[in-house]
């Protein structure tokens, strides 16, 4: 039944285009779609687009389970923390709309575990993931998870995707300058990234800390998205900046 405000409200004026709201005791009515044009500033499109990738990215890391504490909640503390990445510019529809890119520093965890530093490298003319790590910093409850990601194609749009993610021995890793590091082909790898994560769980508490750590990699695929021209293609697409 429609409510009376001494007019009769039914779904016609709604569907018309009218909303009806109280104010100080008065009914106001004011038209349900604003003809103006939604601001698009520079800055507030920069932000749109470094915020769509963040979800973007998001949704290729959630299958994961990803470990994101101390925000609201693991997406959260994620966007939180990917928002300080370099915006990367699409265009509104088409094959790049739903792209996610692979870049330096895309973080993967974030607990209160020691921070690994970690950058690529070789070790004895090989390909490898280097760490500051010693075998002497692990507690005998942690162990050391490796992610690694992959930039490919999903029919036409470029995709971020992690392979997988692994527990690596402190067996498996070779000593370089007083750090542990991961040495093999994969790491010369310029479609893949990798963090070495420490993971501890607490004892008959099911509860569970890792480091905060963030991807390296080789890749540079998203570099062409960065550039002032990408923006202002993208923007076009949205109906051009406004002042």
């Amino acid at each position: 039944m429609a409510k009376k405000t001494g007019l009769m409200l039914g779904g016609s004026l709604k569907s018309a285009g009218i909303t009806f709201y109280q104010k100080q005791g008065q009914m106001i009515a004011r038209a349900a779609h604003s003809s103006e044009r939604r601001s698009n500033t520079r800055g507030q499109f920069i932000q749109r687009q470094r915020m769509r990738h963040t979800t973007a990215l998001w949704q290729m890391l959630k299958p994961c389970n990803p470990m994101f504490y101390g925000g609201k909640s693991a997406y959260a503390r994620f966007a939180t923390l990917a928002n300080k990445l370099p915006a990367v510019y699409l265009p509104c529809k088409g094959p790049l709309a739903g792209a996610s890119l692979l870049m330096p520093d895309l973080p993967v965890s974030d607990g209160q575990l020691p921070h690994i530093k970690q950058h690529l490298g070789e070790v004895a003319g090989k390909a490898a993931l280097i760490t500051n790590l010693k075998a002497s910093d692990l507690s005998c409850n942690e162990k050391l998870w490796l992610y690694t990601a992959q930039q490919h194609t999903e029919g036409t749009t470029p995709r971020v995707s992690f392979l997988q993610i692994r527990e690596v021995g402190v067996e498996e890793m070779v000593d370089k300058d007083g750090g542990l590091a991961l040495t093999g082909d994969e790491f010369a790898d310029e479609t893949k990234g990798w963090a070495l994560v420490r993971v501890e769980d607490a004892a008959g508490t099911g509860d569970r800390r890792c480091s905060s750590q963030t991807l390296v990699t080789r890749c540079r695929y998203y570099e062409q998205y960065t550039t002032e021209e990408a923006l202002q293609q993208a923007a076009l697409s949205y109906g051009g900046l406004t002042n």
